[in-house]
């Protein structure tokens, strides 16, 4: 597991002790990072159930002006840390890590919106279907042109009855699935 591109380009992020933890392969996460191309220069992310921090450093290495690490394992928290760290990406105006509930923190009022939330939690609990939902109810998290993006396993997937987000596009790579989630258009309109 390593920092594909940007500032901090090869170097290796540390693991998660134990087995509670599932790192997203460099495959996956380059194939992500094709997706947003350019548009994460600048963006800020929210990368829920963190583990290794990865995705989020790997974010930060190619020009996101913000990203919020949260998990509520303190062993994630302070290899996210070590990580950030490493990588010399641990400014604190731009990298944000937090031992904290993802499901509390959604139902709190929104401090900041976020073009890109990422959920990626322990598989075979429910807990993305539970995450978006927790975001589908609260969608001042989210920047109004701002993505959502799942990553499970391609069985855990399923058709999820949403208010505000719907789905637009669906990838395959070997055992894991990108679900990419954004506001309805009638979400994003302007008011008069």
């Amino acid at each position: 597991m390593r920092v594909i591109s940007g500032i901090a380009k090869g170097r290796k992020l540390f693991s998660v002790p134990g087995t509670g933890t599932r790192p997203i392969t460099d495959r996956v996460k380059e194939a992500l990072f094709n997706i947003l191309g350019p548009h994460i220069v600048g963006a800020r992310m929210l990368d829920l159930f963190a583990g290794t921090g990865s995705v989020g450093v790997e974010a930060l290495s190619r020009g996101a002006a913000y990203v919020r690490f949260t998990d509520n394992s303190r062993a994630a928290v302070k290899t996210i840390r070590k990580n950030l760290q490493h990588c010399r990406l641990d400014d604190p105006t731009r990298a944000n890590v937090r031992l904290v509930d993802a499901f509390a923190m959604l139902r709190l009022p929104a401090d900041r919106k976020f073009d890109y939330i990422y959920i990626a939690p322990p598989q075979y609990h429910g807990l993305w279907e539970k995450a978006l939902l927790a975001i589908d109810d609260h969608p001042e998290w989210l920047a109004e042109d701002g993505w959502v993006v799942v990553q499970i396993h391609p069985n855990e997937y399923r058709d999820v009855a949403l208010k505000h987000l719907e789905e637009f596009d669906r990838r395959k790579y070997g055992s894991t699935v990108l679900v990419f989630y954004a506001l309805r258009e009638e979400n994003t309109q302007a008011e008069p």
